[in-house]
């Protein structure tokens, strides 16, 4: 077996990705004596993750995700008898180290495709030299500006578009009209003020004060008071955790009555740990990974997440994040299209392009050459937290 350069354990392969792969078309082995990608030998994926710095709690089981699908993969005999040589890169959350460890994957590696990174910045800092290189690349982040009007890009965590959406209906439903925002000064926080404000016309609803935090903030009583003094009827506090976390202790501490919603990047047990008991009652628009358990039976996203949530356990004794969720879809369907179309690039890249109603972790992807997320808000449940754990909202799982 060719060497992996990553530390992998080593479990068998189960039902999970076995069900993932299934979904995908059965072709023969591909020849690539059309392109430029190889016939042989191992093919070379290169990751770059966020696995250090204010990232880490998004990058560390993404991390644990891919390298747990490639030894699933490679023990059961690759990718039409090829192996799969992982490559992984911390970017220290930082847009620059995404930057070099992007082109230190696709001019030294010669990687086949590029997975990552964790957050919206470093995907950003990717994301030209993915398309000067016109190899594929899939973000694990949520900013819709990673794949806005992109050829070779694709995302799998929801884009904060439809996560507003979503958060915009339950605040429609309850009556809400003017809502105040925190949110992060990084590129995962950019346009989200605006978006909130053009997609709440429609429902009546009006933003009526914008905060902002750094990702690495640690103090948030001046933000806070701000938020409570402007009165809203509804409240958004947008960030991952740490920051997320010590933001909600904050607006308890300050006692605001009026409800906060936090955005789909908290959904990891960092987050729960860090809030405490300030994080009960809040609600926030995530997958349905977190709340597996409480789907109804028909759902079908339900066998792949359990799947999933039952390999990770076994590997690493503990239960994944949504995060860990987004980096098993961009795997996924990465390896499909493997599977699918070989190394060459453009039929690489057009077979992520074909997915189609495919059920992944994060919800049912179908892409399309405008659409190279796949997800609608339709990917998202409503969930509160009680006593500690994730709940989801009746109703929000239909």
């Amino acid at each position: 077996m060719p060497k992996v350069r990553i530390k992998l354990l080593t479990i068998a392969v189960t039902g999970a990705l076995l069900l993932a792969l299934g979904s995908c078309a059965e072709s023969s082995t591909p020849t690539d004596e059309e392109g430029g990608g190889s016939t042989e030998g191992p093919i070379a994926v290169g990751a770059v993750l966020d696995i250090t710095g204010a990232g880490a709690s998004l990058g560390v089981p993404e991390r644990k995700t891919v390298e747990m699908l490639a030894k699933q993969i490679n023990d059961s005999g690759g990718i039409n008898g090829r192996q799969i040589n992982l490559i992984i890169e911390d970017n220290q959350s930082t847009e620059d180290a995404a930057a070099r460890a992007a082109s230190k994957l696709l001019q030294t590696d010669k990687v086949s495709l590029l997975l990552g990174a964790s957050r919206t910045g470093p995907s950003l800092a990717m994301r030209p030299i993915a398309e000067q290189a016109k190899i594929p690349m899939i973000s694990f982040a949520a900013n819709e500006k990673i794949v806005h009007d992109s050829t070779w890009v694709f995302k799998t965590a929801q884009n904060d578009n439809v996560v507003i959406e979503k958060i915009i209906d339950d605040m429609q439903k309850k009556g809400y009209k003017t809502i105040a925002i925190a949110r992060d000064a990084s590129g995962f926080g950019e346009g989200v003020a605006e978006t909130f404000t053009e997609l709440g016309k429609d429902a009546g609803i009006k933003v009526v004060a914008v905060e902002k935090f750094a990702p690495d903030a640690s103090d948030f009583t001046a933000q806070m008071v701000n938020i409570r003094n402007a009165d809203a009827d509804a409240n958004v506090i947008w960030g991952i955790p740490p920051a997320a976390s010590l933001a909600q202790v904050a607006y308890r501490r300050l006692d605001i009555k009026a409800p906060v919603y936090q955005s789909h990047g908290i959904g990891n047990q960092v987050f729960l740990d860090s809030a405490g008991k300030s994080a009960d009652g809040l609600l926030a628009p995530l997958g349905r990974l977190l709340v597996v358990d409480q789907l109804p039976a028909d759902d079908p996203q339900r066998d792949v997440i359990s799947g999933f949530v039952s390999d990770y356990k076994k590997a690493y004794n503990e239960s994944p994040s949504t995060f860990a969720g987004h980096s098993f879809d961009g795997f996924t369907i990465g390896m499909n299209a493997l599977k699918e179309a070989g190394t060459d690039p453009t039929k690489l890249r057009e077979a992520i392009e074909g997915v189609k109603d495919w059920p992944g972790v994060s919800g049912v992807f179908t892409m399309t050459p405008e659409n190279h997320s796949g997800l609608t808000k339709d990917a998202l449940v409503m969930v509160t937290v009680q006593d500690g754990k994730w709940k989801l909202v009746p109703g929000q799982g239909e």
